[in-house]
């Protein structure tokens, strides 16, 4: 995805953060926490009591929906505070302001399948790898090799991480889009016969289409190693990120994680991340 792939630094975005911020109120869900609850770690969040979670809505991701902050990450994150004691409050944002308001302090974490990057690395603090934003194949017919696709129309959208590589091996075959909702809509109009996008978002916006992992091929380097996501905290709050950190670990372990990928649409196998890593 576009926004996963690239970093935004605080000069370039200030602005955004303040603007978007200051005209959009923040979703906070209806809190579960008890009076007699003890937060399983000793952290600090911007407002007492509370997560504040910076998003731009991506389903199967991350969605917020009145009081509700769900998709995936929401579900997660709200695990997660309820073993802290704390109430998620959800703050939708342009997808260019959620990581500055992480940055400069104005949110706790930010949600919506982040990948860990180097470059991200130096403005913000990483969790260890949540799960795979596995590349899949969309088409009626279910392919999941770049060899079956050859000759076929084939669409993608400017900006994904495969994008430079996938013009070099179908060259006028594929078409690049602008948007992820243009791509989907020459899909199901049959004017493209594959699209090539992540596992979850081919599932939310193509559920009549099958939607298949791409087999490992070294023409397209995301296929051979999918991108590990991140929940992005401030550098300036190692308490949270390390509570991030064991929870997450936790949850991959007792299965819950895999639990919610599958309810989402996601394969199972999406939660094996394997050691962290950082794309370029």
């Amino acid at each position: 995805m576009q926004h996963r792939t690239k970093t935004v630094l605080v000069a370039a975005a200030a602005t955004v953060v303040a603007t978007v911020l200051a005209g959009c109120g923040a979703a906070t869900a209806t809190s579960n926490v008890t009076a007699d609850c003890t937060p399983a770690d000793t952290l600090t969040t911007i407002t007492g009591g509370t997560l504040t979670v910076t998003l731009a809505a991506l389903p199967p991701f991350v969605t917020a929906d009145g009081s509700t902050v769900g998709g995936i990450d929401g579900e997660i994150l709200t695990a997660f505070a309820e073993e802290q004691c704390l109430t998620v409050t959800g703050t939708p944002v342009a997808t260019a302001a959620v990581i500055p308001a992480v940055q400069t302090g104005r949110s706790d974490v930010a949600a919506g399948s982040w990948w860990r990057s180097a470059s991200r690395a130096e403005i913000v603090g990483l969790t260890g790898p949540i799960y795979l934003d596995q590349m899949a194949y969309i088409s009626e017919e279910g392919f999941s090799s770049l060899s079956e696709m050859e000759g076929k129309p084939v669409g993608t959208v400017d900006g994904y991480l495969w994008t430079a590589e996938a013009k070099a091996y179908f060259g006028d075959a594929l078409k690049v889009y602008k948007s992820t909702p243009d791509m989907y809509n020459d899909l199901t109009a049959g004017r493209i016969d594959v699209a090539m996008d992540s596992f979850g978002s081919g599932s939310f916006n193509a559920p009549d289409f099958a939607v298949e992992v791409a087999e490992p091929d070294p023409a397209i380097g995301a296929s051979l190693e999918a991108p590990q996501t991140t929940f992005p905290v401030s550098l300036d709050n190692p308490e949270l990120l390390a509570a991030l950190d064991s929870f997450i670990v936790a949850m991959r372990e007792d299965g819950r994680l895999a639990e919610i990928l599958e309810a989402h649409g996601l394969p199972a196998s999406a939660a094996d991340t394997g050691e962290p890593r950082l794309i370029e």
